[in-house]
């Protein structure tokens, strides 16, 4: 029976997040934007590093209940809860889940049908393990860090998305999805062990075929798609912005020059001794107008010329505003769920969860009476 108001593909699917920061609350967060109903177990005294429960967009669309794993009853509401869960999503260092008596084995003795999602850093075994770690070293460690950044220059700290966010949550979701169909099919659920280097290096599976037959140098800013290319990358505006350029394609390429008032680097394509030439008055041209004027230049056209658009400018584009790709609840700007389904669309039910705040309905609708003495 559906335990969400029928929106989203997992409408009915039941998944426990056992509360941390980073890949794992937004990995449970993707599968509660698809319709899943989350129930987040949240400790007595927060998580580390976390922000205002009211403003963490990753809690959306989530339930949470307060347990204390440390406190002698603790561990064993976890597993009433596993007992009625499809999945389970932890993202503790390798073999604290088991010394706190949730674990895998304590979880599937409750519950054979058990999807149990593990999300770290290094993985559940190699030299590495046991070791602490956040995302720039995982990316690091994989090579793909390495191959971002201007080669004078020290590598970029990317934010936290490509570990994370890429190599992290979304390869822990397509895991845990296809784990669950697997237990739907034969009764049997499993461990799916998410390590961030995994996934991170599995990402660059394109680049590593390239560098195989030569079309990659293992070197930064000499490649096609590493700002090594110059119409490929970003250039500066008079304003001080920037416009992104990505004209590979020869028609494409050629709608550029065009448009820059460039044809006479037509040649220039692959032709690489060309390329410092025309990068240089590549970025002579764009420093010549704004960013809002460039942008108006390319508008229409199929020059593969964007502007690079701030946090706070993105939600205002008139495409993304068109497709609704952001949106608002509760007065707070956020990224709508993605991706689109046309026979279950997904939506924003609810705002971030508050901690503990919906102990009462989780054990009402998951019949666990005893998280509401657990609770008080």
């Amino acid at each position: 029976m559906a335990t969400t108001p029928g929106q989203g593909p997992l409408s009915g699917v039941r998944v426990v997040e056992l509360a941390g920061i980073g890949p794992g609350p937004f990995a449970a967060m993707l599968l509660a934007d698809l319709g899943a109903d989350v129930v987040r177990v949240d400790r007595p005294d927060g998580p580390g590093l976390a922000i205002d429960p009211a403003y963490d967009v990753t809690n959306r669309n989530k339930r949470s209940v307060i347990i204390d794993l440390k406190a002698s009853d603790g561990p064993a509401r976890v597993l009433d809860l596993a007992a009625h869960a499809d999945i389970l999503v932890e993202g503790y260092r390798p073999g604290v889940a088991e010394r706190l008596g949730i674990g895998p084995e304590a979880c599937h003795a409750r519950n054979p049908k058990l999807v149990y999602g593990r999300m770290t850093g290094w993985g559940q075994d190699g030299p590495l393990a046991p070791r602490a770690g956040h995302d720039i070293a995982y990316i690091a460690l994989t090579g793909t860090l390495g191959m971002i950044g201007p080669p004078d220059e020290p590598p970029p700290a990317p934010a936290n998305l490509l570990g994370d966010y890429a190599g992290g949550s979304l390869y822990l979701v397509v895991g845990v999805l296809a784990a669950l169909h697997h237990a739907r099919a034969t009764g049997t659920g499993q461990v799916v062990d998410a390590a961030i280097v995994d996934g991170t290096a599995h990402l660059s599976a394109m680049i590593h075929g390239m560098m195989a037959t030569g079309g990659w140098q293992d070197r930064r800013g000499a490649n096609l798609l590493d700002g090594g290319c110059p119409y490929y990358g970003t250039y500066e505006t008079a304003d001080g912005r920037y416009m992104a350029v990505g004209a590979l394609e020869p028609r494409f390429y050629d709608t550029f020059l065009a448009m820059l008032g460039l044809t006479d680097f037509a040649d220039a394509r692959k032709d690489w001794t060309r390329w410092s030439e025309l990068r240089q008055a590549v970025a002579a041209r764009f420093k010549s107008r704004t960013r809002d004027e460039w942008t108006a230049v390319f508008e229409g056209t199929d020059a593969c010329v964007a502007p690079v658009l701030s946090l706070s400018e993105a939600p205002h584009h008139p495409h993304l505003v068109a497709r609704g790709t952001f949106t608002d609840h509760d007065g707070l700007t956020q990224p709508a769920p993605a991706p689109r389904f046309s026979a279950t669309p997904t939506t924003v039910r609810t705002g971030p969860a508050r901690p503990g705040a919906d102990t009462a309905d989780v054990a009402r609708d998951w019949d666990v009476p005893d998280l509401i003495e657990g609770h008080e």
